[in-house]
């Protein structure tokens, strides 16, 4: 006898930038290969053709939607979609976001602009998606669970990125208050987790760093990046039936990069940013603060 203990057939799953081609990508082939109808969002037509329509092919229960969900349009595209899907509305995986290699700056260089930028793409996205579901599941009186992606970066300090380490920081803040919010509501505890990966392979992050198995052994208790399908597999598991005494929690997956949080060079830089101009541009910048304050 065989026993659903994912507990995810017959329930509609929503998942915001599901067709980077990275973790979102794997997250809807892993949720929908668990039994899920998978509303799987994203702002560009092409790249969900591209990645979306071979999951359909596999017949997988995937429903591709355009929309953008740092607008308030875009998020109820999306909304409207997962409530007319084939099955119960039940759960919601936050994937959109990110930062460009662009962000990289010293603090003191960062501008409202850049900050508001990173804040919308990254800690607004997440909140509004999971206040829409979250309300969706409160009127039809509804359990239901969240997954939200924070990062290693909002775990720990993130020099010259802290604008994004900060959003991401602050995502693990709106978990843990939605959570206590939701926990005993009338219809069922709605959940809300996030988890945090470290250093992930994935076409995001090759845009900002290099390959170094020699780094990445001293950096990372491991020895290795993680896989997109390792981080998806912890969201499946905070998704599902398996975790149904779980919430307000962050789980880093990270291959214990925390544990020995050595990836700082001697100038407090990440050793995986590959672009030594950065480097070069970070003295320069340096050298002319000092000379301004002579």
């Amino acid at each position: 006898m065989t026993h659903d203990f994912l507990g995810l057939a017959g329930r509609v799953v929503v998942v915001a930038g599901a067709a980077g081609g990275g973790i979102g990508t794997t997250v809807t082939r892993t949720v929908a290969q668990a039994g899920a109808t998978v509303v799987a969002v994203s702002r560009g037509k092409d790249n969900l053709e591209e990645h979306m329509d071979p999951l359909i092919a596999e017949g997988l229960p995937v429903v591709p939607v355009a929309a953008d969900v740092s607008t308030d349009d875009g998020v109820s595209a999306a909304l409207e979609v997962a409530c007319r899907a084939d099955g119960e509305l039940y759960g919601l995986v936050n994937v959109a976001g990110g930062a460009d290699p662009s962000t990289w700056m010293p603090s003191t260089r960062v501008t409202r602009s850049d900050w508001r930028d990173l804040f919308s793409r990254n800690l607004e996205t997440m909140f509004f998606m999971s206040q829409a579901v979250a309300a969706e599941l409160k009127r039809r009186k509804r359990p239901g669970s969240i997954v939200s992606i924070s990062s290693i970066s909002g775990m720990n300090t993130a020099p010259f990125h802290i604008a994004y380490g900060t959003a991401k920081a602050a995502i693990v803040a709106v978990t843990r208050t939605m959570a206590a919010e939701l926990a005993c509501d009338e219809g069922g505890a709605i959940r809300v987790n996030a988890v945090a990966p470290g250093v992930t392979e994935t076409p995001a992050s090759r845009t900002y760093t290099d390959d170094d198995p020699e780094r990445d052994r001293r950096a990372i208790a491991m020895g290795r990046r993680g896989r997109p399908d390792e981080v998806a597999g912890a969201i499946l598991f905070l998704l599902s039936d398996l975790s149904t005494y779980i919430t307000g929690q962050t789980l880093l997956v990270d291959g214990g990069l925390n544990l020995k949080w050595g990836h700082l060079g001697a100038d407090n830089t990440s050793l995986f940013l590959k672009d030594e101009s950065f480097r070069a541009a970070i003295q320069r910048w340096e050298q002319q603060e000092e000379e301004s304050g002579d």
